[in-house]
């Protein structure tokens, strides 16, 4: 498949371009708008299902690999399993119960580190057995744009293996499993206390509040209270009470056990209780701070507030660090200011949390929607977040090699 990029003064000149040079079996993969010394650009990327001379007219052909590529799969499934089962062993740090690298026992960031080169290992011996011809164009030139999006290679991997599986499959097929979504309403979540975590500055206590008022536009006579266990940070502190108050939402601070336990009894009314959780430093878990608060045992939902702007290392150690015990959901921030959404895929995957809401824009109101399946595959393969306009002429055909 060749992939070329086009520039124009606006789209229709773009697109007049792309046909007289490509004809109309060019897929659009990609749009944006940009200034260059004050003008205004439109950029247009395409692909299109053409054989590229080999640089190498004697190279051997890469041999089938369909079992290779199965068989390698199942090796990287089975060691991270595996990994994910070390657990066990903790040590004790400010009073607080705290694991050791990331909540894993003693050992485990060496380990860890080999593990890491062996997988790269892996996937480099699995890649010349991946044959992207005996895909359909539709699915090739998907998975080739997921890829050019940032999906990390185990996902291309599964991907791959999905779609040689089942012929025909379209890739959005393949994804819904992997990413499963679970709209942010009160029907679907009716759960009570509601937990928010996240790294520091993920935007975990906006979301709190902007998930507690679209809450309250799906159901006008609900309660809802608010429980700060944060309270060492003075600004995230103070906005929370302040827009809690603003929006007639109870509020109570909690520290440690104790407090949680006066604070829950005193929203003995609530319909929905949020619990805003601070953040996790490296040598923390997420397990040994809801033990720290007295949280362990009680059924909640665990809200793991990320935006996409990291990179896959250190997206990694959130995960471990922020590692979700029982049902929970994935919160997507900071939308509007990220470039590419590949990671969305990634971390699902890694985690096996379903998407609920996602969060873009400034402000409280109107910038957190709760998530659907044709919501993602748009910020995903459109890069179009949710309430915007969709783009111009000829982007539409972008959803053709979706498959949808």
């Amino acid at each position: 498949m060749q992939v070329k990029t086009y520039t124009g003064s606006s789209t229709p000149e773009v697109l007049a371009q792309i046909k007289a040079e490509l004809g109309s079996d060019a897929v659009i993969l990609g749009s944006r708008t940009y200034r260059k010394n004050g003008v205004r650009c439109h950029e247009i990327t395409v692909g299109i299902d053409r054989p590229v001379p080999s640089e190498q007219p004697d190279a051997v052909p890469a041999p089938s690999g369909a079992e290779a590529v199965r068989a390698a799969a199942r090796a990287v499934v089975n060691a991270t399993n595996a990994a994910r089962a070390m657990t066990s062993g903790g040590v004790s740090m400010n009073g607080m119960s705290a694991y050791a690298a990331d909540g894993a026992p003693a050992g485990w960031s060496e380990w860890h580190r080999e593990w890491l080169q062996i997988k790269e290992h892996l996937f480099a011996l699995m890649k010349p057995s991946i044959q992207l011809e005996r895909l359909t164009p539709r699915q090739r030139i998907a998975l080739e744009y997921l890829q050019r999006e940032g999906i990390s290679d185990a996902v291309s991997v599964e991907l791959y293996r999905r779609m040689l599986a089942t012929p025909g499959m379209s890739v959005l097929e393949s994804l819904s499993d992997m990413l499963p979504v679970r709209s942010w309403t009160a029907d679907k979540w009716p759960q009570r206390l509601h937990l928010m975590s996240g790294p520091f500055g993920a935007g975990k206590t906006t979301s709190a509040l902007r998930m507690a008022l679209t809450l309250r536009q799906q159901v006008p006579e609900i309660n809802v209270a608010f429980i700060n266990a944060d309270c060492n940070r003075g600004n995230g502190r103070l906005i929370l009470r302040h827009w809690a108050e603003l929006s007639n939402f109870s509020y109570y601070e909690a520290s440690d056990a104790a407090g949680m336990e006066r604070a829950l009894a005193a929203c003995a009314e609530a319909d929905r209780i949020f619990v805003d959780l601070p953040g996790l430093t490296r040598d923390m878990s997420l397990g040994a701070l809801r033990a720290h608060l007295g949280l362990a045992d009680r059924d909640a939902v665990t809200h793991l507030a990320l935006s996409p702007h990291h990179d896959g290392m250190q997206m990694t150690a959130f995960l471990s660090r922020y590692h979700v015990e029982g049902e929970g959901s994935l919160v997507w921030t900071k939308l509007d200011e990220a470039v590419s959404y590949g990671t969305l895929v990634n971390v699902a995957v890694a985690c096996k949390l379903p998407v609920s809401a996602l969060s873009h824009g400034p402000g409280l109101k109107q910038t957190l929607t709760p998530a659907s399946e044709p919501m993602v595959w748009r910020l995903i393969f459109k890069r179009q977040l949710p309430g915007e306009r969709p783009a111009p002429a000829g982007e539409a055909q972008s959803a053709q090699y979706s498959g949808a």
